[in-house]
């Protein structure tokens, strides 16, 4: 039982890793892109720049939670908690 659970998170941690891996390419790859069409129409305002900036921010909040997971309750704080209710 310990070990399919242990297993299961480990599966949940490779699936969320490989999701941010597959972001990670379609936002070089879009806004790449972007950038491009940017080239081509005359490079007015660099206006790829809010794209870049607000999807970049979001990839480093999904890279910030997979490399800092959610840490299991103790026993204590539950035992806290439970005292406290």
């Amino acid at each position: 039982m310990v070990d399919e659970l242990v297993r299961q998170r480990a599966l949940q941690a490779l699936r969320r890793k490989r999701g941010l891996n597959q972001q990670l390419r379609l936002y070089f790859i879009v806004n790449a892109i972007l950038v491009l069409v940017w080239l081509g129409s005359g490079r007015g305002s660099f206006w790829p720049i809010y794209p870049i900036a607000f999807w970049g921010i979001s990839l480093l909040i999904q890279g910030w939670s997979i490399s800092h997971p959610d840490r299991e309750f103790s026993e204590e704080e539950i035992s806290r908690e439970i005292e406290r209710s």
